[in-house]
């Protein structure tokens, strides 16, 4: 007896790439445009001779406190400096603290924390010397340590990464003490394992996603304390433009032409702006319980 053909067939369409883009895109939305903006600026350092821009340290005192124009995109300073272009050459130099700060802490901040966590004898020195740190705003540290040495852009970045190498290793040791008693821990531990290979295998991948997020926070913050230091005079040199000194040399014109702090203080913002959504969404997306609520 032969049977009937069917009317329809069951096929299932094949996952495409573009609805796994799509999905991520929906679940994940922070992330995307946190890193859209963090692009954005960082492409604007990289090729800021290539964007209509001119020798931002040029004088020109006939033009001075020019307002924004056609000609002036962001006007002119006191001194006849385009401020278009020391704004778009300012990003390198917040960036550059910026990154650099958040990668040098979380080194330093990683290996310490390891350290202290993981061997009980070094946890209560270390971490006497970490709370005295952290007692002392960072930013107070930051200008301690900038008064002791010239300005400089190495300087600022040394100065703003010991104000927070403390954090990390506080963190860091914090997920170290917790995993340190999970049983495949103990299991490695009783087997004769050496601590070095604990480390690696064991504890160090499940610090990395914590540590990342804590990284992106530390980035926002070390761009606004440069900016800081380098409004009170206690930062990068002014010669070098950065948003902080531009920011500087027009407050005491702000009445006469805002411009010169608006446009900086923008662009400073809009990068923090940046970074943080950028966190939110690593630790969204990185924080298994939140995970699985979406």
């Amino acid at each position: 007896m032969a049977v009937a053909p069917t009317d329809f067939t069951l096929a299932t369409a094949p996952a495409t790439p573009r609805g796994g883009v799509a999905t991520y895109v929906r679940r994940h939305p922070t992330i995307i445009v946190g890193g859209g903006l963090l692009a954005l600026m960082v492409a604007m350092a990289i090729f800021a001779p290539y964007l209509g821009t001119v020798d931002p340290q040029a004088l020109a005192p006939a033009k001075r406190l020019k307002w924004p124009s056609a000609q002036y995109w962001f006007g002119t300073d006191m001194f006849g400096r385009d401020v278009y272009s020391r704004t778009i050459y300012g990003a390198r130099v917040s960036l550059a603290v910026g990154l650099s700060v958040a990668l040098l802490a979380v080194g330093l901040g990683m290996a310490i924390g390891l350290m202290s966590g993981f061997n009980r004898w070094a946890d209560a020195i270390v971490m006497r010397v970490m709370d005295g740190l952290m007692s002392i705003p960072a930013i107070l540290i930051a200008i301690a340590l900038m008064a002791l040495n010239r300005a400089s852009l190495q300087n600022v970045i040394f100065a703003i990464t010991v104000a927070e190498v403390p954090r990390v290793t506080r963190l860091v040791r914090g997920v170290v003490l917790t995993l340190r008693e999970q049983p495949y821990v103990e299991a490695a531990i009783a087997s004769g394992t050496v601590s070095i290979k604990i480390l690696w295998r064991h504890i160090v991948p499940n610090t990395m996603a914590p540590v990342l997020v804590q990284g992106t926070f530390i980035a926002a913050s070390a761009m606004i304390t440069e900016a800081i230091l380098s409004f009170i005079g206690a930062g990068t040199p002014p010669t070098i433009p950065s948003w902080g000194n531009i920011m500087a040399e027009g407050r005491s014109l702000f009445q006469l032409a805002y411009y010169i702090v608006l446009f900086p203080g923008i662009m400073l913002s809009v990068t923090v702006l940046g970074i943080n959504l950028l966190g939110d969404g690593l630790r969204d997306a990185l924080d298994p319980r939140l995970a699985r609520r979406l």
